[in-house]
């Protein structure tokens, strides 16, 4: 475990012990990594997938909870539970009928049952064993994690080293930090792709959190989910999240049903420091998360096509809304949508990128 001063605060939590950092096998997740900070969030990763396999986050009495969904049957990983917490990439989100070019060559990769590349391929990072090492400072514990995509991975060009970092700090956020090098002109479009429920993952849906995303202009789709026209304004649309509000309203909203799977144009960052995204609410506990990210977009899932054929942790099966999906990352389709921010890692270059999830309480 990184943290050696980490211990349990409830029977729910993995059980810490002392020592120097360790890591736990298992069958199907390759090893676990838990760390956190006495009193406050306590995570678990697996190298299946640099997947965020659990986060315990302490609600407005410090009684935490399990806020991330995860499959019961660690097997489910590989079918219906897929993207469960999972590093994603190459390529984030949708590639239109799995076709781009690059420097004037075309490409072909992969792709899933409607023709078009979801998150990498078929094959993608989330079904990869990364390998792992601890990170602990006096501030941030946590995880490195590393994995080499072969040039022609999925159709991808060059040979692409990644480094995903998984880390807590003491100040209770969650950091996602991705980095990446290539010898060939390719695309990189790295996001973890958690499942969250502020009132814990097997406490029935979102309906009841209150949303709040930090953007003028959503990306409308096609039947498909690929990007359809140019960005439009959210004023006057189901669309308009820049205040919090309900989920269960946000879904009745006409142009909402069946939830959304919207790519959200952030505001212009500099720098590369993160500004905030998104606000993630659940008065029942008081929980709160801030999203605050480097990345040009936000990815909002409901989870409106969860039908309960995954069961989770808690024994619960996850049904339609049982989740939201907050995925920070560069456009859909924007290898050919020349106006997007463009998503191209040349050599010489480096990728990099960060989220952080920022927690706190209310008493409202």
């Amino acid at each position: 475990m990184p943290n050696p001063e980490a211990t349990s605060t409830t029977s729910s939590l993995p059980p810490f012990a002392g020592g120097p950092p360790v890591c736990r096998p298992g069958p199907d997740s390759g090893h676990r990594w838990i760390f956190g900070f006495p009193g406050g969030l306590t995570a678990e990763v697996h190298t299946h997938g640099a997947r965020l396999h659990g986060l315990w986050a302490p609600d407005r009495y410090g009684t935490p909870a399990d806020v991330v969904l995860a499959p019961r049957d660690p097997a489910l990983t590989a079918t219906d539970a897929r993207y469960f917490g999972a590093t994603v990439g190459r390529y984030a989100n949708r590639i239109a009928r799995g076709r781009f070019s690059l420097a004037g060559k075309p490409y072909r990769l992969t792709t899933q049952e409607d023709g078009h590349c979801l998150h990498g391929g078929t094959d993608g990072f989330d079904t990869r064993l990364w390998e792992a090492e601890s990170v602990h400072t006096p501030e941030w514990t946590g995880v490195l994690l590393h994995l080499r995509s072969p040039d022609g991975d999925q159709g991808f060009p060059g040979n692409l080293d990644v480094t995903v970092g998984v880390l807590i700090g003491r100040d209770d956020e969650l950091a996602f930090t991705y980095a990446a090098v290539t010898d060939a002109p390719t695309l990189v479009n790295l996001t973890n792709h958690a499942y969250f429920n502020l009132e814990g993952e097997g406490a029935g849906d979102i309906l009841g959190h209150e949303l709040a995303v930090d953007a003028t202009h959503y990306t409308p789709v096609d039947g498909d989910l690929i990007p359809q026209g140019d960005h439009r304004p959210v004023s006057g649309t189901a669309f308009d999240l820049r205040r919090p509000v309900r989920l269960a309203e946000a879904l009745n909203r006409p142009g909402a049903a069946g939830g959304y799977d919207h790519n959200f144009v952030l505001s212009p960052q500099g720098g590369g420091t993160p500004r905030r995204a998104a606000v993630l609410h659940a008065p029942a506990t008081g929980r709160r998360m801030e999203v605050l990210t480097t990345e040009p977009g936000l990815q909002v899932y409901t989870a409106g096509q969860f039908d309960g054929t995954v069961v989770g942790k808690s024994g619960t099966p996850y049904r339609a809304g049982a989740g939201i999906a907050l995925e920070t990352q560069h456009f859909p389709d924007s290898p050919n949508r020349p106006g997007d921010p463009s998503p191209v890692l040349r050599p010489g270059e480096e990728y990099r990128s960060r989220t952080v999830l920022r927690f706190t309480t209310r008493d409202d």
